[in-house]
């Protein structure tokens, strides 16, 4: 296989081991995310959110590393778009380890409650809503806003440099917005995090992604480097 082909794959494995983890990480989180936070050590459930914390650990690497399997070949385009699409992947990276650092939190606070340290309930509820929060900004912020904002600019590279059938790439810019606009919605307060209009407006871009999972999985980037060269 050639350096390009195997590249194309692993872009691709990247692809889908951000999906995946994503979703069994969300799973393994409810735990701490709801009302009873406090109780998920005491009802055993500490290494179901620790395994949470490994699969997000998994998303951040697989979110990294489409970033740097992708930008050799966009860069080649327009250099400019492409560094701003890797600097807003990272970002999309940094808030989803911030949101993974929260999680840890809450999982603390709910042993030191299961060791009986954590006795008031108005510092327990405290503590707890405000790590709750940041996770569901950093949600908001990272996989919503950041990923709107570099899929719309990987997109359209790929788009003017034909590195994927033109029609995929602008069904990605348009799930972009559609993501960027969900992430807005819940910002402002009009959606909740798992609304149905929020899932119907974010879920296309997984979509999206699984797509070009496919195609750089199955045709790598022979066409795009032949392509480039020309240009």
């Amino acid at each position: 296989m050639s350096k390009d082909r195997i590249n194309g794959v692993m872009l691709g494995l990247f692809y889908i081991a951000a999906a995946v983890t994503s979703v069994i990480a969300v799973l393994f989180y409810q735990p701490v995310l709801s009302g009873h936070w406090y109780t998920a050590a005491a009802d055993g459930f500490k290494a179901k959110v620790l395994l949470g914390v490994v699969n997000e650990l998994l998303l951040v690497v697989s979110a990294v590393g489409t970033a740097v399997m992708l930008f050799p070949y966009v860069r080649r385009w327009n250099e400019h778009i492409a560094l701003g699409y890797l600097c807003f992947r990272f970002m999309e990276a940094v808030f989803i380890a911030i949101g993974l650092v929260s999680i840890l939190g809450l999982l603390h606070l709910s042993t030191e409650y299961q060791a009986g340290r954590l006795t008031d309930p108005a510092e327990r509820d405290a503590l707890g809503g405000l790590l709750q929060a940041v996770y569901r900004w950093t949600s908001v912020l990272g996989p919503n806003l950041m990923l709107g904002i570099n899929t719309t600019l990987y997109s359209y590279l790929l788009y003017r440099m034909r590195g994927i059938p033109r029609l995929q790439a602008v069904f990605g810019m348009v799930t972009a917005v559609m993501v960027f606009i969900a992430g807005l919605l819940e910002l402002f307060g009009a959606v909740d995090s798992y609304s149905a209009v929020k899932g119907l407006l974010a879920l296309p871009v997984g979509v999206y992604e699984m797509s070009l999972a496919v195609y750089f999985i199955g045709k790598g980037f022979r066409k795009q480097k032949a392509l480039l060269l020309q240009v």
